[in-house]
């Protein structure tokens, strides 16, 4: 069993396992049903089918957070035969009713103005940031090394929570790509036996205000323009870059957005913080502040700008793919939680920095990253609607142990996250949705509203009672109540006012630049210079320089010289000491759910591709065999399955690329059917197959060829004697020395820097 992913084993096939309900065919994810489907349509009435190993949905509790034993089938639906939402079975759902074959529609044609009344309400109003997500089932375990600071009691020692985790990017709407520079959502939902805790956080530690009350201006700054409702999903304009360099408390944000991690290369490796200062309160009342960390164990991992796009293009759902597939073939994301600890002072300071200012973090060097649990993500959404879409999140769900501070950016996302639900999700009982249910019993005094599902029974909804003798009681701190934790408000006067030490916008810009590595800093100076570049109005873009002046020459005079403008003269600038820990570099990390490209056909070392495929498998990767056609390789043993063709391969789905043989070139090598075969007779191999190796080359991805096939790599451009291209006489050495290169991510040497 994979010590990453313990619970690997836990999709392969059971004695449970319905007949014919199948695993992942050779290994490969995606297999959109249960079961393989005949070439005629299906007669019989059947059942509905189950789902597949890796879905589960919500856990079937009553909309009181009452366990009622129920299979989760029972919630699905039911029957082998069509009806009506009434349960009345139909015998044709093509054909109108009808005055006559050519006569008008009738209006008493109940079932079809059910079926279009139904279709024309399905949707709800999408989020207004957030929109684009994917999510997730899993269990969080405690560790227990959080008792002494937080009574919470999921975070005692070998505690077992159920969560269900929603990862999204923040501007796009629904229909929007993947991959996009943007901030990422990573919103956690613990079903505590206290109740829920919700942790909504994002993948950078810090945010763009410090204030609510300027909420509605960024968003609606990075969201299209108004009139022309473009650009979509993207920063790179007028209106983001004119509000973020007039409010350059922006900027700290704004340069973790422009750095690699904008895009990043999975949602499994990718970090989540809480971004607030929370408090703590453990048994005796000791409070302590903290701030929540997501380390992911398969490292932090981004894309390449030229991979975004592409992928933006060729592939928009390319993280929802990634992580849903991850699941299905075993390879179970897994995130260390952890907390960083400050002293409850009065000023609610550390070393100098405002904990209760969001544009600020802590490093990690001055503060440790405590780990206090492990979440692994173990199974898919059976439906997205009813779970990613209807998954209601709140940074006031809180528990026992778990309590709020004065940063005024929480402060406003307390009200704003409650009162959103009331339009998206029609009503005050969004809680009764089944994704949304606590796992703990519920007796709330809150009566009817819209969709209100529950049947409650009594008639003293109010307290004290007697008629319903005296249910419900309050609780006190012995019997598991939330207490707020009493804390000293400051005697002031009331103004619309910040504290002083919210007024300086470039220090930490400064430590995160100086903290990167020089490959992620000329990544920086490109995503600032493409999207300033995209800018119409030159001020805004004068006006951006002014403000990268303030963190740093270099970054500075980078990105003036790829807009053409001069760069202006900096100003003082601070001293701080780097962090390491914030650049991704100079690590290596496990390689669970990493896609390995084999590119093979009926003339290549196929005993190779075998043992290689294999050994793929085995090391929690997953194979995908790629060559001129699809089908299967039949010749010399078992057959082999084909998974991806020249037309539809594309290097930004692969980690590595590894050549058994160079197949000939496809019966579809030529323009009218492939653009991207265009060469096609300027050469002997397919151009596309070329394409493949030399993108994969310059995104840094390790090139592996054995059996003579690195004798195409010249007409790639790539020589091989490069970094990170292995060539060798047997497969399985060859992949012994690409595996290694993986670890690191990326081959960093084929990005040679300016400096």
């Amino acid at each position: 069993m994979n010590e990453q992913n313990p619970g690997r084993a836990a999709t392969q096939q059971t004695a449970d396992t319905p007949q014919g309900h199948e695993g992942p065919q050779d290994g490969v994810p995606g297999k959109p049903a249960p079961i393989s489907p005949q070439v005629a349509e299906p007669v019989t009435p059947t059942e509905p089918l189950p789902p597949k190993n890796d879905q589960h949905g919500p856990e079937t509790v009553s909309p009181t957070g009452q366990p009622t034993g129920a299979e989760q089938a029972r919630t699905a639906q039911s029957g082998a035969h069509l009806t009506t939402a009434q349960g009345v079975r139909l015998y044709d759902t093509d054909h109108s009713l009808k005055a006559g074959p050519r006569g008008p529609v009738l209006l008493q044609d109940h079932h079809l103005r059910e079926k279009i009344m139904h279709f024309d309400h399905e949707r709800i109003p999408e989020r207004v940031v957030h929109a684009r997500g994917a999510a997730a089932h899993g269990v969080f375990q405690a560790y227990g090394t959080a008792a002494g600071v937080t009574k919470a009691a999921f975070l005692a020692e070998e505690a077992e929570t159920p969560v269900f985790v929603r990862f999204s990017t923040v501007l796009g709407s629904r229909g929007s790509g993947d991959t996009v520079r943007d901030t990422r959502g990573f919103a956690t939902k613990f079903y505590t036996e206290e109740g829920v805790f919700d942790l909504v956080g994002n993948n950078i530690p810090v945010f763009f205000i410090q204030d609510a009350i300027k909420f509605p201006d960024i968003i609606h700054a990075g969201k299209p323009h108004p009139d022309r409702e473009i650009p979509q999903a993207q920063s790179a304009h007028d209106t983001f870059w004119d509000f973020v360099t007039l409010h350059t408390e922006a900027t700290h944000h704004t340069l973790w957005n422009m750095s690699d991690r904008g895009i990043p290369r999975s949602y499994r490796t990718m970090e989540g913080f809480g971004v607030h200062t929370f408090r703590l309160v453990n048994a005796e009342g000791v409070t302590t502040l903290v701030k929540f960390h997501w380390k992911p164990k398969l490292g932090v991992h981004s894309l390449v700008w030229e991979e975004a796009q592409i992928a933006a293009g060729v592939d928009p759902d390319f993280h929802r793919r990634d992580l849903a597939d991850a699941i299905e073939a075993g390879a179970f994301p897994q995130w260390e939680l952890g907390i960083q600890t400050f002293p409850d002072t009065p000023e609610q300071t550390f070393e100098g920095i405002d904990l209760l200012d969001p544009t600020k973090i802590v490093p990690e060097e001055l503060a440790p990253v405590q780990p206090i649990g492990l979440m692994t993500l173990n199974a898919n959404p059976s439906n997205y609607f009813a779970e990613t879409e209807q998954v209601a999140f709140h940074v006031g769900h809180l528990v026992p142990g778990i309590d709020v501070t004065d940063d005024p950016l929480l402060q406003g996302r307390l009200f704003s996250y409650l009162d959103t639900q009331l339009t998206r999700l029609g009503g005050p009982n969004f809680g009764q949705l089944p994704i949304n249910r606590t796992h703990a019993p519920v007796n709330d005094m809150l009566r009817d509203g819209m969709h209100q599902t529950a049947v409650h029974r009594g008639v003293a909804p109010y307290r004290p009672n007697s008629l319903d003798a005296g249910c419900p009681f309050l609780a006190g701190a012995d019997t598991g109540a939330f207490i707020d934790v009493p804390a000293e408000v400051a005697q002031s006067r009331k103004a619309r006012e910040a504290p002083a030490s919210f007024d300086d916008h470039f220090s930490q810009p400064r430590l995160f630049w100086l903290s990167m590595s020089p490959p992620e800093q000329e990544h920086i100076i490109a995503a600032y210079t493409f999207e300033l570049g995209k800018c119409y109005e030159q001020a805004i873009r004068e006006r951006a320089l002014q403000v990268l002046a303030q963190i740093d020459p270099q970054l500075c005079e980078g990105v003036a010289a790829g807009l053409g403008l001069p760069a202006p003269a900096a100003g003082r600038l601070a001293d701080p000491e780097p962090s390491p820990a914030l650049s991704q570099l100079g690590r290596t990390w496990p390689l669970d759910g990493r896609v390995v490209g084999i590119v093979a056909d009926a003339a290549a070392d196929l005993d190779g591709v075998r043992s290689v495929r294999q050994a793929v498998l085995d090391a929690g990767m997953v194979p995908l065999v790629i060559s001129s056609a699809g089908g299967r390789i039949e010749a010399d043993g078992d057959p082999i399955t084909i998974q991806r063709t020249f037309a539809t391969a594309r290097s930004i789905e692969f980690d590595a690329i590894l050549l058994a043989g160079v197949p000939a070139a496809g019966a579809d090598a030529y323009g009218a059917r492939d653009a991207k075969a265009t060469d096609a007779a300027a050469s002997a191999t397919d151009p596309r197959l070329l394409l493949l190796l030399n993108e994969a080359f310059r995104h840094g991805k390790a090139i592996g060829a054995w059996a003579g096939a690195d004798a195409v790599l010249p007409a790639a451009g790539i020589s091989s004697e490069a970094p990170g291209v292995v060539r060798g006489e047997a497969g399985s050495a060859v992949l012994e020395q690409v595996v290694r290169l993986m670890g690191s991510h990326r081959v960093w040497e084929r990005f040679p820097t300016g400096v």
